[in-house]
């Protein structure tokens, strides 16, 4: 299994659409799509900002930010499936379906999950491949650093990832990698563990 996130920073891009359309193709229920939240969440932070609501609140309200991409992402291929349970991730995977998952259903459940701005989409692609017991996590960003191995506490330092992130890899069993947004030719034959090994940059 295959946990792919496709930041907000996306939205908006042919690179968005390649990495939709290839999912769709190959995903065969082994890839399944975290979506950013993009500036469905941008909106979230600037309502907190003028309201002066509760993180919990926000925290909510930001999951439904991903909802949202979600969905704008189903609209964009339409032969991508949406999963907003463990038993729909199971059933999509079932009927070899590329999958998006709609987060809020199962996150706003669990009570563990930080409610803050530091814990993102990055991090909760990574608390949902540990609960699929996926062998990769791959994350898609609009930049890249030249170093082919960081640790994710280098990375969140950059910037490019969530500051919550190592406490959700360090001791995990899936392998964490970053990608550039134009990387998606690396999959044109299906997706293979071979090109992140090539290609991706290893966090560690």
């Amino acid at each position: 299994m295959w946990v792919i996130k496709l930041g907000g920073s996306l939205l908006g891009s042919g690179e968005l659409q390649a990495w939709l359309d290839l999912i769709a193709k190959h995903g065969d229920g082994k890839v399944v799509i975290v979506p950013g939240g993009g500036m469905f969440a941008d909106a979230v932070r600037q309502a907190q900002l003028d309201t002066g609501i509760s993180d919990h609140t926000a925290h909510q309200m930001a999951v439904l930010a991903m909802d949202q991409y979600g969905l704008l992402m189903k609209g964009l291929n339409d032969n991508l499936a949406t999963a907003a349970s463990e038993l729909e991730l199971a059933e999509r995977g079932w009927q070899h379906r590329g999958i998006i998952w709609l987060p809020s259903k199962m996150v706003c459940a669990d009570d563990d999950i930080p409610e803050n701005w530091q814990m993102t989409s990055d991090s909760l692609a990574a608390w949902l491949a540990q609960k699929l017991n996926a062998l990769h996590l791959v994350l898609i960003k609009s930049t890249l650093p030249t170093e082919r191995e960081a640790t994710a506490k280098t990375l969140a330092q950059q910037d490019l990832v969530d500051a919550c992130l190592a406490d959700f890899i360090v001791g995990q069993t899936f392998n964490t990698w970053v990608l550039d947004k134009h990387d998606y030719s690396l999959f044109t034959d299906g997706f293979n563990p071979a090109q992140l090994a090539q290609s991706a940059l290893h966090v560690i």
